[in-house]
């Protein structure tokens, strides 16, 4: 990102018709590394009032190979918040010549489908030239117009890595009365502004950014991409309007939508009062009541039309006994509530590897919701939609990362709650047995915590028997093997816990020639990673989550052998974590101890070397092997 060339220029309309394609035209430096050019784009966000906004986009990209291929589809949504309408595109072959243009029954119009919603408001459109002919060019033209200002388009001009731009412009119309709060990131000065009459134009543009290519370890995306967010200080949103100039108006906002949605039933209230009244202790009340919630609600999702940010009113889940994200905290919330415990409705951005919310720029850009139940030091976190999570675990879907909390005065930024090593643990035990003809047999213990369980637990809830002996017989690192018996027995809590029995038969693991015996004692833990040095690393180095792996193998050996070789013992402590591995040898067994542990940490670009020489120690001695030989008769 460091040759981006930044041009503030005056804000006259792309005409895409009077482009010339050809591939000729695009500098060789941007080829390099790309699999796809944006040529031009125009993302022009019109903000008529707080009632009313229209967005129009103009773009085309060049494709130059097949890895390029998802970049030349168009699709765009539309609802009954956001009409979708002149659509055009155009095909384009590598001397910019035009082969095809878009028509209306070409285009199709399907709903949205997520897998888990009863009903969807949002439908979309789409379309494809599916050419193959590289390299090819499309274009693509729309407009919307929103009702509302709740949700402003963010600009992020370069989509992807091995991906690079152009030209692409960012304009935005906002009337002279209302505020445009702008967050931009990774771009080196700031937007061109001209003032008018009745509204204030800001205007962004970016030209020739070069392909970057992934580096390991490097933060996502979204965080080292040009991107620019903006967003209006007063905006409506269907029957409501608000203020978005902090995270409490925000907030404010959302408490309006939950107004009056918390009432209960009388059987469900003579129910919860039921299960916990006599109750003393606060976090046990907690948990019968969300253990009531999974026992008697499941997800799903109805979003029409301000459904997709108002929840469903209590009584609504309790009767129909689903409800999505929203309507499922709510429900949660109203139930604590009725026995007389303050919880709290929170938005959240969730998915493994998200980022919370920006701190200093308030903004709707979440999608999904949570309970909290302040308690002190103890706090209890609540994920509604799963029926199978204990309380208080949020894992990797929805932990360490910032969040905003609803209270009766507005919104509060939060923290939910963050797992270390010591949280997220593997902890194996293995007792195997080699035979003269190198076949093995072992029996494999596991104990699994925190972000390490939650595969395991998703084996147990969500898997068949059938899925998961395909998995398990698929999953561990041996060439030729069976898992013929499994066992899983779960530990609820906090930091939840699973544990896994395995047995399992692995034919030829150790190889016999002539007189020796090979083994590689490190059974089900090597690392695959062999970092490369052959660039200079551009990127921090971020590790997002932290983990602690101790593994005991005991091998029994055939009869007859005495140990050749053996493996030295390594202890490494550094910046990116700590790896131990030692060996017992005797005529008889093997006994492999190693420990590995690495927390989250963001570290210079600069220490990239040395992280390619940890990797390549504890690769090496993953892969080590003891060498026997056969005794002389």
């Amino acid at each position: 990102m460091k040759k981006i060339l930044f041009l503030l220029i005056g804000v006259p309309i792309i005409n895409l018709h009077a482009q010339n394609y050809s591939v000729d035209q695009i500098p060789d430096y941007l080829k390099l590394n790309a699999h796809a050019v944006k040529r031009l784009e125009e993302l022009h966000v019109i903000i008529k009032s707080v009632n009313k906004m229209v967005v129009k986009h103009k773009y085309a990209i060049t494709i130059l190979d097949e890895q390029g291929d998802d970049y030349a589809e168009y699709a765009n949504n539309y609802s009954s918040f956001e009409s979708l309408s002149n659509i055009d595109g155009n095909l384009f072959d590598a001397t910019g010549k035009k082969l095809k243009s878009v028509r209306r029954s070409d285009i199709a119009d399907v709903p949205v489908t997520d897998g888990f919603s009863l009903m969807l408001d949002n439908r979309i459109k789409k379309h494809n030239f599916h050419h193959r002919q590289y390299p090819y060019t499309i274009e693509y033209e729309d407009e919307q117009e929103q009702k509302g200002t709740y949700f402003l388009p963010y600009w992020q001009p370069v989509d992807g890595d091995e991906y690079s731009v152009q030209q692409s412009r960012f304009i935005v119309d906002i009337p002279s009365d209302n505020k445009l709060r702008v967050k931009q990131m990774n771009l080196p000065v700031s937007p061109m502004i001209t003032n008018n009459k009745d509204a204030i134009t800001y205007l962004w543009e970016i030209n020739n950014v070069k392909a970057i290519v992934s580096e390991p370890y490097q933060p996502p995306l979204r965080e080292i991409l040009p991107v620019v967010y903006v967003g209006a200080t007063d905006f409506s949103f269907g029957a409501y309007s608000g203020d978005m100039s902090s995270w409490q108006n925000l907030g404010k906002f959302n408490v309006a939508l939950n107004q009056g949605r918390d009432q209960l039933p009388a059987q469900v209230q003579q129910d919860i009062h039921k299960l916990v009244d006599g109750v003393a202790d606060k976090e046990e009340k907690v948990k019968k009541v969300y253990q009531y919630l999974q026992n008697n609600t499941r997800y799903i999702s109805v979003q029409l039309g301000i459904g997709g940010w108002q929840p469903f009113d209590a009584k609504y889940v309790a009767s129909n006994k689903y409800g999505d994200c929203k309507a499922l905290s709510n429900y949660m919330v109203s139930l604590l509530k009725e026995v007389g415990i303050k919880a709290n409705y929170v938005l959240v951005t969730a998915g493994r590897g998200k980022k919370g919310l920006n701190e200093d720029f308030p903004s709707p850009y979440f999608n999904h919701v949570i309970t909290c139940v302040p308690n002190g030091k103890d706090t209890i976190w609540l994920e509604c939609t799963n029926q199978t999570m204990p309380a208080g675990y949020m894992g990797s879907f929805t932990g360490n990362r910032k969040a905003l909390l609803i209270d009766d005065d507005g919104g509060h930024v939060v923290n939910t709650p963050a797992y270390k090593a010591s949280d997220n643990r593997q902890l194996r035990r293995v007792n195997a047995v080699v035979d003269a003809d190198g076949n093995m047999t072992a029996e494999v213990f596991t104990h699994f915590t925190g972000i390490q369980q939650e595969l395991q637990h998703s084996l147990i809830h969500d898997a068949t028997k059938e899925e998961r002996d395909k998995y398990l017989n698929k999953a561990l690192n041996l060439p030729t093997y069976e898992v013929d018996k499994s066992v899983y027995t779960e530990s609820p809590g906090r930091i939840p816990a699973v544990d896994e029995y395995l047995h399992v038969k692995a034919p030829n693991y150790a190889s016999v020639s002539g007189k020796r015996l090979f083994i590689i004692p490190n059974l089900f833990n090597r690392s695959g990673n062999k970092l490369s040095e052959d660039k200079e690393r551009q990127y921090p180095i971020q590790f997002t989550e932290a983990f602690k792996d101790i593994d005991t193998v005991n091998i029994q050996v055939p009869a007859g052998y005495t140990p050749e070789a053996i493996p030295r013992n390594i202890n490494i402590r550094n910046q990116f974590g700590s790896f131990e591995i030692s060996y017992k040898v005797d005529e008889h067994s093997v006994e492999m101890i190693r420990l590995q542990t690495r927390e989250t940490n963001i570290l210079p670009a600069s220490e990239y070397p040395e992280l390619v020489k940890y990797f390549d120690a504890i690769y090496k001695a993953d892969h080590s092997r003891i060498v026997f030989v056969k005794k002389s008769e």
